[in-house]
Formats: structure tokens, C-alpha cells, sequence
């Protein structure tokens, strides 16, 4: 997997229940050969992610370990950042040898720049109203100079390299029995501790509900139209949108074309749903969105008018497209900068590769 589809590889996970919410506790790291010399390019950064939302954030300038969420800096206490730093720091180091090892073994010179990036987390469900948060998988692999490096098959409790060059790192790693205990047990039981913990601490706090809109706009045959069903700004992600006519749903096999949720540049996320269907018909059209952290159930019904995709009860579709380019740009620079990595009781890192 290249690092390019990480907020992608972040947000799957295994097929849930209507009534299930899947969550995420992801941790990621990404350090440089050398200085980058670009403003806000840090040779070395970690940050946390709760449902793909930035909860912490450390860099190799500052070297301090501090919340991005109000909620984690009213609920742990000091000395959790002083630990999460002094952690960080010896992390840094591990970065910078095993760059160094990973360039020696390739045979590359100090003259381009190198990434290593390493992803560490847990997704899990919660299905029932007592809101326990239940393991789904684990997620514990490295990534170097934009390809697949290693990985922890969590089932197996092996390594697996991803390509021949990291051979030797998985032997190595393999022979460490109390490494791959450590591993399997943060990534089943101490990861979903800290995810069921983060949850409780910021779900209220942090819940959103979304915006809902029902736009148009024309098609290439005259006598279509794109009817499509926008909810924005809700947090978190997870949230049901239908579009049905007559009350009933449609589905991809009747074209029904949907973006998925996307995240915005303010930490929420949006979803826009769109069919094609005749401008004479005249069925019954609405938009159906559900966000269960919110307690919003919301339906909306077209009123036949065309807006052609423009202003629809005060959204600027302009910006909402600006802001979606943005992500996606980001993205696009961390793909060229950066992956994926952990946090503060994660099980240690050993030796080198």
C-alpha cells in the first residue's frame, strides 16, 4: 500500500452491522534523511489520530508532545504529555539510526532525501447501547521512501516484508518473542483501552451534527438532471445518507454515485450522494441523513426547482469543492512527505532494522 491512500488505508475496515459504529485510534510517524528546508516540513513529526481527527501532535523543532483537542488537554494530566514527549524524543532517535541503516543496506547516498513512516493503531465497533468498544483489527506497519516496507500480521503474530529489502528486518524481528507479545497485546487490548478512554472523554464534547442539502444542477441530455444530497460539517464520521424516491432507497445499481466521507479542513467531514434521473418525473425525492453522535435524524424533500448546483439554502458548493481541492492537496504532500505512526504506551521499539 503507498502511502498516498493513507487517510484511505485509515477509514476501511471490516463490513459492520446497521447498528454498529466502527472507530479508530491511529498513531504516525514520519521521519526525514535529513532537514527538509521547508517552512512547517519538520525532519520529524508524530501525531495521533481519534476517527481520523488530530488529537496530538509532537515535532522534531518543538519536541514537545501537546493536544490539538481541547477535551485531551482538560482530561490528562501533565505528566501524560511529559511521558508522550520523552517517548517522542527516543522514537526521533530510533527514526534517525534506522534511516541511516535503511540508506546503507540500499547503498543510497546522503545527497536525496529519505523517508521512513510507520502507521500503529486499532479500529473496533461498538454494537450495543452499553457502548463497549469491541476489537476489530489492528493496524502496525512501515513504510519507506513511498513503498511497503513491513508489516505485523496481528492473526499470525508475524512480520511480514513487504519487499525483499526488509528480509532481514523481519528475521530479526521474528526472533523477538517478547516484541511480538508486546505488539499483539497493545494493538488488541491497550490500543482499544486508550481508543474506549478517548471516545468517553471526547465524544460529547466533540459531536457535531451536519448540515443537509439538496442540490441540481443540468446534465449533458437535456431532459436529466443531477439531483444530489450534500451533509457537511458533522463529526464524527460516521453518519447514514439516503436518497429515496417514493420512500424508497435508491442503490448503485440504479446509479446512485457516491463520494464517501471525506474529511473538511476544519476536522469535520462531508458526504455527497448523487443520482441522475428525469426532470418530468414527478416522484417524491428526499434526502435521508442519520448521525447517531448527534441524535439528528434529518429528511429533506426536493422541491422540483433546478438550482444547477449553485446556492441551495446558503452552501457555497464553490467552497466546499476549494475546500475538498485543499485535503486533497495536503494529502498529496503527505504522500511525498509522510506515514504513519503511534504513540505514547505503544510497545517499544527494538534495536534495528
Amino acid at each position: 500500500m503507498k502511502i498516498c491512500i493513507i487517510s484511505v488505508f485509515v477509514l476501511l475496515g471490516t463490513g459492520l452491522t446497521v447498528n454498529s459504529e466502527k472507530h479508530s485510534l491511529m498513531y504516525i510517524y514520519t521521519g526525514f534523511s535529513k532537514p527538509v528546508g521547508l517552512p512547517g516540513i519538520h525532519q520529524f513529526t508524530a501525531m495521533g489520530l481519534l476517527d481520523g481527527r488530530m488529537i496530538d501532535y509532537y515535532d522534531s523543532d518543538v519536541q514537545r508532545k501537546v493536544p490539538k483537542q481541547e477535551w485531551m488537554k482538560e482530561r490528562l494530566p501533565v505528566y501524560y504529555w511529559e511521558k508522550g514527549t520523552g517517548s517522542r524524543l527516543i522514537k526521533q532517535q530510533w527514526f534517525n539510526n534506522n534511516t541511516d541503516i535503511l540508506k546503507k543496506r540500499m547503498n543510497q547516498t546522503d545527497d536525496d532525501l529519505h523517508v521512513l513512516q510507520w502507521m500503529v493503531g486499532c479500529e473496533g465497533v461498538t454494537t450495543g447501547s452499553d457502548g463497549i468498544i469491541k476489537f476489530v483489527r489492528g493496524v502496525n506497519m512501515f513504510n519507506y521512501d513511498g513503498q511497503d516496507f513491513l508489516y505485523f500480521d496481528d492473526a499470525n503474530s508475524v512480520w511480514v516484508a513487504a519487499t525483499d529489502i526488509a528480509v532481514p528486518t523481519k528475521r530479526k524481528w521474528d526472533q523477538d518473542q517478547g516484541l511480538k507479545e508486546k505488539t499483539k497485546g497493545y494493538l488488541e487490548n491497550e490500543c482499544i483501552d486508550w481508543l474506549s478512554n478517548f471516545m468517553v472523554y471526547g465524544n460529547k464534547q466533540a459531536a457535531s451534527p451536519p448540515d443537509v442539502y439538496v442540490l441540481t444542477k443540468k446534465t449533458r441530455i437535456e431532459s436529466n438532471l443531477t439531483l444530489s444530497c450534500l451533509a457537511t460539517g458533522f463529526y464524527p464520521k460516521d453518519t447514514i445518507l439516503n436518497i429515496r424516491r417514493n420512500d424508497r432507497v435508491l442503490t448503485k445499481e440504479e446509479g446512485l454515485i457516491s463520494s464517501d466521507v471525506r474529511p473538511n479542513e476544519d476536522d469535520t467531514y462531508q458526504r455527497r450522494d448523487s443520482v441522475e434521473i428525469l426532470k418530468n418525473d414527478t416522484a417524491s425525492f428526499k434526502c435521508e441523513v442519520i448521525h447517531r453522535a448527534s441524535n439528528m435524524s434529518v429528511k429533506k424533500v426536493w422541491d422540483h426547482k433546478v438550482t444547477d448546483g449553485g446556492n441551495n439554502g446558503g452552501v457555497n458548493v464553490g467552497v466546499i469543492v476549494a475546500l475538498i481541492f485543499d485535503v486533497v492537496l495536503v494529502a498529496v504532500v503527505l504522500v511525498v512527505l509522510y506515514k504513519k505512526g503511534k504513540f505514547v504506551p505503544i510497545p517499544p521499539l527494538r534495536g534495528s532494522v
